[in-house]
């Protein structure tokens, strides 16, 4: 890819919704042949030939799914860091239970390197894959493998109570709240003798009151 941000929408409709042979081409294309693929049921690891593993895995994929719809919701590149960052959603039937359909959102966050190309007029690089992490909250990969949405409601559930329990536990923990915003300071540390005397801390010396402030050493 010359264009990550551009050229990825392409690239993951190419390895979702195209035939066998060329989703092979797509990958052995854009990943490199150490890539690693980490998702929430598999990964691959990284090591030499690591990327036909990949192959299988998106094989295995379209297999179960043989008509995949994707949207792509956003694209950001962080050149600095090569990687690229997109979030998506994607509905997925299995063929063989009748009338399944997951919609699931997903943030695909994928690191690349560059090659130098090897025509001498194209000085650009290119920007291979070198790893795939697909990252979903729990109730969305739970709609994978709950077919009556039973287990994507209790998580449902079973978040907003932790919720409710985090706001107990802040109104419980209120006192706590006031010590930090009011003797310790946030999570800088501070000595007992700084708590105990206040601001940066005191110290007499020589019929003398000296501040002291809370540096390094």
């Amino acid at each position: 890819m010359e264009d990550p941000a551009a050229e990825i929408s392409g690239v993951i409709h190419s390895l979702t919704q195209t035939p066998p042979s060329v989703q092979r081409a797509t990958i052995e294309k854009y990943f490199t042949p150490d890539a690693s693929f980490t998702h929430p049921f598999c990964r691959t690891g990284s090591f030499n030939g690591s990327r036909w593993l990949i192959w299988c895995t998106y094989r295995w994929y379209k297999i179960m799914s043989p008509k995949i719809e994707i949207s792509i919701d956003s694209v950001a590149f962080d050149a600095k860091h090569l990687i690229l960052y997109v979030s998506l959603h994607q509905l997925f039937r299995i063929w063989l239970i009748p009338f399944h359909a997951s919609s699931v959102a997903l943030t695909t966050v994928l690191h690349l390197t560059p090659t130098m190309p090897h025509t001498p007029s194209n000085k650009r690089p290119t920007y291979l894959i070198t790893s795939q992490n697909d990252l979903y909250q729990v109730n969305e990969f739970v709609k994978f493998f709950s077919l009556l949405r039973l287990v994507w409601l209790a998580v449902l559930v079973g978040q907003f109570v932790a919720t409710g329990l985090c706001v107990l536990g802040a109104l419980l923990g209120a006192p706590v709240s006031w010590v930090e915003e009011n003797v310790v300071g946030g999570n800088r540390e501070r000595g007992v003798k700084e708590v105990v005397l206040g601001e940066g801390g005191r110290e007499q010396g020589g019929g003398s009151i000296v501040e002291r402030g809370s540096g390094w050493g």
